[in-house]
């Protein structure tokens, strides 16, 4: 039979570095790059009327 000291774990040496924490921040909150004009690749200049319908769908028809 062991001792009862004997099944107890050995305590963890300490590293001197802090534990990490949980952080629950909301990720939709951040922009990120690619969810900007810039990172699909457009221009940073001001889109004009003609852009806007160039892009109608076509089932809206032309007018």
């Amino acid at each position: 039979m062991t001792s009862p000291d004997a099944q107890k774990p050995e305590p963890r040496p300490e590293t001197g570095r802090p534990r990490p924490r949980l952080v629950f921040t909301d990720p939709f909150d951040q922009q990120t790059s690619d969810d900007t004009d810039r990172g699909w690749g457009d221009t940073s200049e001001e889109r004009g009327l003609d852009w806007y319908r160039s892009q109608r769908p076509p089932h809206h028809g032309e007018k």
